[in-house]
């Protein structure tokens, strides 16, 4: 009964954390905010729905199942990898931030510091 209930518990933390994740890559303003969604609350969700699974599996069933572990492996190991390199590729290609350039204080960029602004209008 309390491990049932435990995985039950599992099971609801990591989809809220998973809609919370899927929610920020999809709303937040700009991309180094983006990367946060899917890099943190994400793989936290995904982390609780396989300890569900481990201890549901382990304690229940048949027993610990080593394909769940190597999921673990892999996911703990390049999610924060995949989202290092993003975040470095967006500076090497100069993806402004909307805090950037920000003299207003309300979060938007000036007409002049837009993606493109330094470029010559095509008639």
């Amino acid at each position: 009964m309390i491990v049932e209930v435990l995985v039950a518990a599992l099971l609801v933390i990591g989809g809220v954390f998973t809609f919370i994740g899927s929610l920020g890559l999809a709303r937040l303003p700009d991309f180094y905010t983006r990367l946060h969604g899917p890099t943190k609350a994400t793989t936290l969700g995904a982390g609780a729905l396989i300890l569900a699974s481990i201890l549901h599996f382990a304690l229940l069933e048949t027993g610990v199942n080593s394909h769940d572990l190597l999921i673990v492996l892999f996911l703990f190991l390049t999610a924060p990898v995949s989202a290092h390199l993003l975040a470095r590729a967006g500076l090497v290609r100069e993806v402004k931030s909307v805090t950037q350039g920000d003299d207003r204080g309300d979060g938007h960029l000036r007409p002049e510091d837009q993606p493109g602004a330094d470029q010559p209008e095509k008639v």
